[in-house]
């Protein structure tokens, strides 16, 4: 039989970097003992796990099987786990999170903070992904839950809590956009907008708004990265066309000012909690959950403030 404690390692591990060669280098052992695993395995089971390409190791129809089947083992050891520490009270477990990037900086990472002081036995796996794929991992029960905006549909999915998190205009303090109390499309023509641009959630529906009011999108700046967006912003090239969330730090530090967009067609935009229908959540899960949703509540735009509470949010 597969020693399957020692090959399950190595396998995720060639799995997770591509190569037996960088494997090695990230376990720290030889690559000759990972390849040694492999061929017992391979040879055990009757059929090749990868198919060796140039640059790297491809999975096999066969390799795809083992694969799956192991993410799916450590999430149920991780939750037996869980479930074992239950009876004892909230000492050790695991939650996986999945965020959107707006949120890589502020308040998920102080809550998870808080939690390491708290429950120092608690620990929190955070995935970075796209929008849609944060909505797949929760309805796949891959992570126990997710923070994303309005995803495409939200079969599948329970929404625990909501922040409002609208499309505006990011510029410097003392704009001359920051009289107003809100911004339309046309205020922005002449201050140089820089559009998001695709994989950005958001491009597809800025882009609309812009042609929707028959501008030519080709004669402005545009950005797949909102971080570099708010650079920009920040040295004066331009205004930034973005959601809330992607510019809360900055408003709160005094480095940026922000107004929503005004349009009639704009439909809202939202902040999302969300968990898998119908799932049992652990006692972890719903602690950790419990402690997200505290901290939406005060990371919403509202429209009597600009600037988000003393704790920044994004």
């Amino acid at each position: 039989m597969i020693t399957f404690s020692r090959f399950m390692h190595y396998f995720t591990a060639v799995v997770d970097h591509g190569s037996i060669r960088k494997a090695a280098e990230a376990l720290h052992i030889s690559a000759s003992a990972i390849d040694r695993q492999i061929l017992q395995a391979e040879t055990e089971i009757g059929a090749p796990l990868f198919e060796r390409i140039p640059g790297g190791l491809r999975l096999t129809a066969a390799g795809e099987v083992f694969i799956n089947l192991m993410r799916r083992w450590q999430r149920d050891y991780r939750r037996a786990l869980t479930q074992i520490d239950e009876l004892q009270g909230l000492k050790r477990g695991h939650i996986e999170v999945a965020i959107i990037d707006a949120l890589t900086e502020g308040f998920v990472a102080e809550v998870i903070a808080t939690l390491a002081v708290d429950h120092p036995g608690l620990t929190v796996g955070v995935q970075v992904l796209d929008n849609e794929d944060v909505a797949r991992k929760i309805a796949a029960g891959e992570v126990d839950f997710g923070l994303l905006l309005a995803p495409d549909s939200m079969k599948d999915l329970e929404i625990r809590a909501s922040a409002d998190a609208p499309l505006g205009v990011a510029f410097q303090p003392g704009h001359a956009l920051q009289t107003g109390e809100d911004v339309r499309v046309s205020h922005t023509l002449d201050f140089k907008p820089i559009l998001p641009a695709l994989p950005l959630v958001i491009s597809e529906r800025v882009t609309s708004l812009f042609v929707r009011h028959h501008t030519d999108v080709q004669r402005f700046m545009a950005c797949n990265n909102t971080q570099m967006m708010r650079s920009l912003v920040r040295q004066g090239v331009g205004v930034a066309v973005l959601c809330w969330l992607d510019v809360a730090v900055d408003v709160a530090a005094g480095q940026l000012d922000f107004l929503p967009l005004k349009d009639p067609h704009l439909k809202p935009l939202k902040l999302h909690l969300c968990v898998a229908a119908r799932r049992q959540l652990s006692h972890g899960a719903r602690e950790v959950i419990r402690r997200f949703e505290a901290g939406m509540a005060d990371i919403g735009f509202s429209p009597d403030r600009r600037r988000p509470p003393a704790t920044p949010c994004r």
